[in-house]
Formats: structure tokens, sequence, C-alpha cells
């Protein structure tokens, strides 16, 4: 008899956790969906072709927040010390737009070049992967 109360406590002790732990993760998903900011860029990838060896090239990737929260940039790194960026760290309201300005010096490099800028930010997809690529020709009558 004691092994069937103590069972019966166990299943009414479960049922009242799991009906708390469902409503609870309700409410945390339509808060946390509600106010979610969305990057998009309006390119991924850039080109710059041809460029002579030791020049430096920059290209600006746009953004625009297109989710319901302030979308706020963490950092954005680059595969190589040839590539900096620039990027601002203020908010970014719902609907306004934003820049990263991806800098890349050709000195010492020859012939097609692929770099790659990751951009972390508090956004529903958090990571983005942006390219530049360029040929990098040390004559320039190439």
């Amino acid at each position: 008899m004691r092994k069937i109360g103590n069972i019966f406590v166990a299943i009414i002790v479960f049922s009242v956790l799991m009906s708390c732990r469902g409503k609870t993760s309700a409410v945390n998903i339509t808060a946390h969906s509600s106010d979610t900011a969305v990057i998009e860029f309006e390119e991924y990838e850039h080109d710059f072709g041809k460029i002579v060896a030791g020049e430096k090239v920059a290209a600006i990737f746009k953004f625009r927040n297109t989710g319901k929260g302030p979308l706020i940039l963490n950092s954005v790194t680059t595969s190589c010390g040839c590539t900096v960026s620039r990027y601002s760290t203020k908010p970014v309201l719902p609907g306004e737009s934003g820049t990263i300005e991806v800098i890349f010096d050709s000195t010492g490099y020859n012939g097609i070049q692929k770099k790659t800028v990751t951009v972390r930010s508090n956004a529903s997809n958090p990571y983005i992967l942006l390219q530049i690529k360029a040929e990098v020709i040390t004559d320039k009558n190439n």
C-alpha cells in the first residue's frame, strides 16, 4: 500500500512540474521571438576583380534590420590579417540600415584570393559569413 502511495505522489508532482514548465516555455518563446532582430545583407560576397599587388581596396556591405528588436553587432572578424573591418556598435533599430566596411591589403599576395568576414550579432541568425575575393596581379598590364 505504501508503494502505491509513493507512486501516486510522484505522478502528481511530475504532472504539476510538467504543466508549469510548459506554460513558462511558451511565454518565453513568445516574448523572445516578438523582439528579435533579423539581419539581412544586400550582398554576401564582393568581387574586386583584378587588382594590382600592393593595392588596398574596400567593399561596403549594406545590411538592414528586418526584425522587431534592436540589432547589435557584437563582432566582425576577418580570416586574415590582410583584411580589416569597420562597423558601428550602436544598435540598429527595426527597419533601419547599417554598413560594414571591409578593407583588403593585397601587399604580398598574388593570384586569386578569397577572404571571409564573420559577423556576430544578437539577431535570430547570429552568425553571418561574408566573402571578398580578388585576383591579385603583379603587372598593371595584365
